[in-house]
């Protein structure tokens, strides 16, 4: 007889040293069955026990790859749909805390999308005009939007190549949800802030008006990060002061001000590379997630580097904090009792266009 789920209120009174036990016995049970990937920003008490790693664009090229029959994801809600998205039938992707959502993706959603879509085409024919780019930290319905519409996903590692590829396609883009990388994003082709406009979803034709839309080449959604809209230009110029020799880098979902002042801009990946790669007793400001910027500190220390996180104030991702080792634990206790907890299964009606928006862009990138 089939024993039933194991439930998960036990494990949230466990202690952390319970649930590492748990853990590593569960992992050894599974074997090859399972593979775990994480995000950069997951926090370190669960980062420990990642296979794969890497920012948005490498673990969905990972998720791709993965044989595991089981794709466990630490990382949020959109992570694990992609993972879903580009997996084959055969394997479940599984996110061990379903409240790990991402408040940036909420501020876009496929009603406020395909109301703006019918909005631009009031004005122009948005399909011959507009390619739509969605960053990958958004829903698989705004993925699927993109792929049946001619558009494509992006992250912030390959943001300037897909924007390339989008204005191969049509004069203009449609950028959501987050406008701070779309701004600058193309600020680094040369396009004018003026023709880079903000798509307020609350408002009327996004509070612009039929002249601005036409005259526009970039509209960017009213959408941002949290952690990152933290960083603020005084935070640099602070840092200047007490380390002129000092260097900044900052993910590019900051604010434009801050990324204008900083000596590097780029992704989490690009984060990392740059400052493992710089020279020895270099002192850095790193303007991204918490969890992120503690375990560079910790690894280039060795060569005399100093890392600081550039905010005076804690500042993590709060939903990619919910994957904890309790949540873990009891995931892969579940899944070597043989049940299947906190799948991630993308609506087929959405799966086949989200993943031609997805390839589209692994091909492009």
């Amino acid at each position: 007889m089939n024993t039933p789920c194991i439930d998960f209120a036990p494990y949230s009174q466990m202690t952390d040293a319970e649930c590492h036990v748990r853990i590593r016995a569960a992992r050894e049970k599974l074997g090859s069955k399972v593979v775990i990937l994480c995000h950069h920003y997951q926090r370190a008490d669960v980062y420990q026990y990642a296979d794969l790693t890497g920012d948005s664009l490498k673990l969905a090229r990972l998720a791709s790859q993965a044989d595991a029959e089981y794709i466990v994801f630490c990382g949020v809600h959109f992570m694990a749909e992609v993972a879903d998205i580009m997996s084959t039938s055969q394997q479940t992707a599984i996110l061990p805390d379903l409240a790990a959502g991402c408040s940036m993706a909420d501020m876009a959603n496929l009603a406020k999308v395909e109301r703006c879509w019918r909005e631009l085409n009031e004005v122009l024919n948005a399909e011959e005009q507009f390619t739509p780019v969605t960053y990958i930290n958004s829903a698989a319905d705004l993925k699927a939007f993109c792929g049946r519409h001619g558009g494509i996903v992006c992250t912030s590692s390959n943001a300037r190549t897909i924007a390339e590829w989008a204005f191969g396609q049509r004069e203009k883009i449609l950028f959501f949800p987050d406008q701070h990388l779309g701004r600058w994003t193309g600020h680094t082709m040369g396009i004018p802030l003026e023709e880079m406009l903000v798509w307020d979803p609350d408002l009327e034709l996004g509070g612009l008006t039929p002249e601005q839309i036409r005259k526009a080449r970039l509209l960017l959604w009213k959408g941002h990060c949290s952690v990152h809209q933290m960083f603020q230009p005084a935070h640099i110029r602070k840092f200047r002061s007490e380390h002129p020799d000092g260097l900044v880098i900052s993910h590019p979902e900051c604010s434009f001000e801050v990324c204008q002042l900083s000596d590097y801009v780029g992704s989490t990946e690009h984060i990392v590379k740059i400052v493992k790669e710089a020279p020895a007793n270099t002192r850095w400001l790193v303007g991204t997630e918490l969890n992120l910027v503690n375990r560079l500190a910790e690894e280039v220390k060795p060569q005399g580097k100093v890392v600081q996180f550039m905010a005076p104030t804690v500042c993590m991702c709060s939903t990619m904090q919910r994957i904890d080792p309790q949540h873990l634990a009891w995931t892969l206790d579940n899944l070597a009792a043989g049940h299947v907890v906190n799948p991630i299964r993308v609506p087929a009606h959405e799966l086949a266009e989200a993943k031609l928006a997805l390839e589209r862009m692994l091909a492009v990138s």
